[in-house]
C-alpha cells in the first residue's frame, strides 16, 4: 500500500505540481486549501506525513495547524514539513531546531523537487 501524504496549502497550483510529483514517485496524495479542512484530514485519514503551508487565511495558520497536531497524542508522531515562503514575505526567519517550531523540517519555497523528495524518504 503506498504512503498516504497530506499536503495542506492555499495554492492549488502548488497542490497539483507536488501531487503530480508525489504520485509520479509512489506516493497516495490527499490535500487541503485550508488549516481548518487539513485538521480534519489529519484526524480522518491518518497521513503517513505532512506538507503543511505557514500562510494560509492567516499569516500563522500553518504554526497553528502543526501544533494543534502536535498536541493531540494520537496525531502527534506524525511528520510534518513545513513548506513556505513566510520567511521571505514577512521577512522573519525560522529554525526547525526552535523548539517553538513543532515540525520535522522547515523548507523555504521553492524547493527542489529532488530535494524534497530526499527529505520525505527521509522520514517515511
Amino acid at each position: 500500500m503506498p504512503k498516504k501524504i497530506l499536503v495542506i496549502d492555499d495554492d492549488v497550483d502548488l497542490i497539483e505540481v507536488l501531487r503530480l510529483m508525489l504520485e509520479k514517485n509512489g506516493y497516495l496524495v490527499i490535500d487541503a486549501q485550508n488549516g481548518t479542512r487539513g485538521y480534519q484530514l489529519v484526524e480522518k485519514e491518518r497521513p503517513d506525513l505532512i506538507i503543511l503551508d505557514v500562510m494560509m487565511a492567516t499569516w500563522d495558520e500553518g504554526f497553528e495547524v502543526a501544533q494543534k497536531i502536535r498536541n493531540n497524542p494520537k496525531l502527534a508522531a506524525t511528520p510534518i514539513i513545513m513548506l513556505t515562503a513566510v520567511s521571505q514575505q514577512m521577512g522573519i526567519r525560522y529554525d526547525k531546531d526552535e523548539e517553538t517550531l513543532p515540525v520535522e523540517e522547515f523548507i523555504e519555497k521553492p524547493v527542489m523537487p529532488g530535494t524534497l523528495l530526499n527529505i520525505i524518504k527521509k522520514y517515511i
